[in-house]
């Protein structure tokens, strides 16, 4: 699950992790006393104005502001709020900013960008740094990967010490003095509220040698979430893509794509091979969509309409393996959800598994247009050139 910034630093400062103050709102009518309360609070006459949304690069794209004045904080205020705000994240249809946080401004001497994550390559927790922090950190991945520095923490003795020294070391950060138990308490942090990325972007050093997160990202394992109620509550149905909300509530696992070829599958493995498979074929997938293991009638109905409402989708690749999942019980589904919703695009369909061959006498005997595979390939590439 994520979450806003406001959010993630209200985490951050349960462990201790000295972040920039600020208060977060989501009215105008709140914007000249915010201000003022920031200014007087936090004993500074600049503040911050930064727009919440799920989505990186909201200073490239216009989404947070330096405000030396009162009147400058006002005027950055009420332009970001209910602006639609694009970045690279977003997309071109860009997000429309709910809510802006507003901060004291810090005097920084340096940027820094920091993560925690869990390397699967490694099996390990994995401390990510660069003293190139700040917006530009994904062209330095991409052009300077030698300025990404990577610490492992195992089971081993001393691991987590032993990280935190490279971290300080490659940083040239041994003249601050709070920067080891800030480190500390960040990976607490990332422990204690099973966190699957813990990012802080930038990390900034202050001309008085303290180490201050200026920004936070924290995305929670939402399968951990019955262990935090008090993180639950942070979630935010507005940053969610509606579809993938109706899909929730369907019972079905969906993920909005940028493609043309929707995609319903059972099971997640199966899923993202045939997204794969998809690419191989030259086309791009639509969507990640998995029906599961129980599979019906209602369900393939269900993802029809799912897929269905993304009007990118020029075609549907059917790919049901069925062990659990009968095939006859999907070759139904999908003949009475063709009828239903008189579909105008193609629909490409390989059953494999329990009563396969009952399914494909069953989608033969219909009086609907289905075109037929035998293997993933083969409905790929019928799924991809029906469109071309």
């Amino acid at each position: 699950m994520k979450i806003h910034e406001y959010q993630a630093k209200e985490i951050l400062k349960k462990f201790n992790v000295p972040i920039q103050e600020g208060y977060a709102i989501d009215s105008s009518k709140d914007i000249d006393n915010t201000i003022k309360k920031v200014q007087a609070d936090f004993h500074t006459e600049a503040v911050i104005v930064k727009a919440q949304i799920h989505a990186g690069g909201r200073g490239k794209g216009g989404g947070v502001k330096y405000c030396p004045t009162f009147e400058d904080a006002q005027n950055a205020a009420n332009t970001i709020l209910g602006m639609n705000l694009i970045t690279h994240q977003t997309g071109p249809e860009g997000k429309m900013v709910n809510k802006i946080l507003i901060t004291e401004a810090l005097d920084i001497e340096k940027e820094y960008y920091f993560a925690i994550t869990f390397d699967r390559s490694k099996n390990s927790d994995v401390f990510i740094v660069s003293n190139e922090g700040g917006v530009d950190i994904e062209e330095v991945a991409e052009n300077n990967p030698e300025k990404i520095i990577k610490a492992w923490i195992n089971d081993s003795a001393n691991s987590l010490d032993n990280a935190i020294k490279k971290i300080i070391t490659s940083l040239s950060l041994e003249k601050s003095h709070n920067v080891e138990q800030m480190l500390k308490n960040l990976y607490k942090c990332y422990l204690e509220s099973d966190c699957s990325l813990l990012e802080i972007n930038p990390l900034v050093l202050t001309t008085d040698e303290e180490i201050i997160a200026l920004d936070a990202k924290v995305d929670i394992d939402s399968n951990a979430l019955f262990r935090h109620p008090e993180i639950a509550a942070y979630h935010d149905k507005s940053e969610e893509d509606p579809l993938e909300l109706k899909a929730a509530e369907y019972g079905l696992n969906y993920i909005k794509l940028d493609g043309n070829v929707g995609c319903m599958v059972n099971g997640a493995g199966l899923a993202m091979a045939t997204m794969d498979i998809v690419k191989h074929c030259g086309g791009e997938p639509a969507n990640f969509l998995d029906v599961g293991g129980a599979a019906n009638v209602e369900t393939i109905k269900n993802g029809f309409k799912i897929i269905l409402s993304d009007k990118n989708v020029k075609s549907i690749l059917i790919n049901i393996f069925g062990g659990i999942v009968r095939c006859d019980r999907v070759a139904n589904g999908v003949i009475q959800a063709v009828k239903e919703l008189e579909l105008d695009v193609v629909v490409v369909v390989r059953l494999q598994g329990t009563n396969a061959k009952l399914a494909k006498k069953i989608l033969d005997e219909s009086d609907i247009e289905l075109i037929s595979a035998e293997t993933i390939d083969e409905a790929a590439t019928k799924a991809v050139e029906m469109i071309k």
